[in-house]
């Protein structure tokens, strides 16, 4: 790409929207639920590997189990404990969220998020303008580009 001394390319970050539609609405609905069934997932993972370690440490151990034996599934306990927390908390956020998309109303615009631009720009060019651009789209077609190309 040529460009002549009196100009430059310069990248900038676009600023990209949706439209609510029925379907960006069940798109979302649909992400943010499997969001929840994965660490649903994750939260079973990790109660079924801590019973099999607990389990693990049981057989091994003398009957009845020693303080050091009930210290081991005590700390694996509190490890679990930890875990579930996180997972509960980042499923607290996903299950607002989706409540969040549920009461969008439809036509209204939401930030979708930014991607990268590459623009001319040239002498005589008011450079803020150039900076605020943003792309709107309407499931996922451009349905319109705001400010300076």
């Amino acid at each position: 790409m040529d460009v002549p001394p009196s100009q430059l390319l310069l990248k900038r970050t676009v600023n990209v929207k949706a439209i609510v539609t029925p379907r960006w609405k069940e798109e979302a609905q649909q992400q943010l639920q499997a969001q929840i069934n994965q660490v649903d997932n994750q939260l079973q993972q990790l109660e079924m590997q801590a019973q099999r370690m607990v389990a693990e440490i049981q057989k091994q151990s003398l009957k009845p189990p020693g303080p050091e034996t009930v210290q081991q599934i005590e700390s694996i306990q509190l490890q679990v404990n930890q875990k579930k927390s996180e997972f509960l908390e980042q499923k607290n956020q996903v299950l607002q969220q989706l409540q969040q998309v549920q009461m969008l109303e439809l036509d209204q615009e939401v930030n979708q998020g930014q991607i990268e631009s590459v623009f001319r720009v040239e002498t005589g060019d008011n450079l803020i303008d150039k900076m605020q651009v943003e792309i709107l789209l309407r499931d996922g077609v451009v349905e319109e580009i705001r400010g300076a190309v």
